[in-house]
């Protein structure tokens, strides 16, 4: 077997262990919700911004996410082209949340600049590797992980993009219309989509585990 195949079957998850991470899961999303609720609360003159609960927590979702891709990668070796390209757009989305702070500290486009770095070297790998990734997809595409990883890309860059619009929430709202209303609806959807994401990468990384236990015994 190839060292970054999957093997033909995979150790089946038991019902204890699915439901203790099902828990965790739930308790994860439901303490985004409330710090984005306490931020909204307490926190008016920061809520929703750069220095805010949310958009903190959403850089250190895509942070965490992309150590555990590397780790998934470089320690466990199952899938490698797969996590790579998976880890470039992670780790890009994570740049982009550091736009603020770049522009403020470096110049302005610098995520551009970085993300472009990180993108097009991958991008170059993986077409090389082309047959390689194919073969890796096909163990993945069926996967727990995979479906929540879409969930989480469409939530984040299509729903979130569309529901915070201003020009939707200039409708709702009409003459009461407030950027901050705007503002907490797309941040907080696209917490949840960042959370989605990163809930797909843990079951990548504990699905890798298996496969790598699986071809070392």
């Amino acid at each position: 077997m190839p060292q970054d195949a999957p093997p033909g079957h995979p150790w089946p998850i038991g019902f204890r262990a699915t439901c203790v991470r099902a828990t965790l899961y739930i308790l994860l999303i439901a303490a985004l919700a409330q710090g984005a609720y306490y931020e909204a609360l307490y926190f008016h003159e920061v809520r929703f911004s750069e220095h805010g609960f949310t958009e903190l927590a959403q850089s250190a979702l895509l942070a965490t996410a992309s150590a555990l891709l590397l780790y998934t990668r470089q320690v466990l070796r199952v899938m490698p082209n797969v996590t790579l390209l998976i880890f470039a757009f992670v780790f890009s989305s994570l740049i982009r949340e550091q736009d603020y702070w770049l522009d403020l500290w470096v110049a302005d486009h610098t995520w551009k600049v970085l993300v472009t770095l990180v993108i097009v070297p991958i991008l170059y790998w993986v077409i090389r590797k082309r047959q390689r990734f194919v073969e890796e997809f096909a163990g993945y595409a069926n996967s727990f992980s995979f479906g929540l990883f879409a969930a989480g890309v469409l939530t984040t860059y299509v729903f979130s993009r569309l529901y915070g619009r201003s020009l939707f929430w200039e409708a709702v709202l009409q003459e009461h219309y407030v950027r901050a209303f705007k503002d907490a609806a797309e941040e907080v959807v696209e917490l949840l989509g960042y959370a989605l994401i990163l809930i797909a990468v843990i079951e990548l990384t504990l699905l890798a585990r298996r496969w790598h236990s699986a071809r070392s015994g």
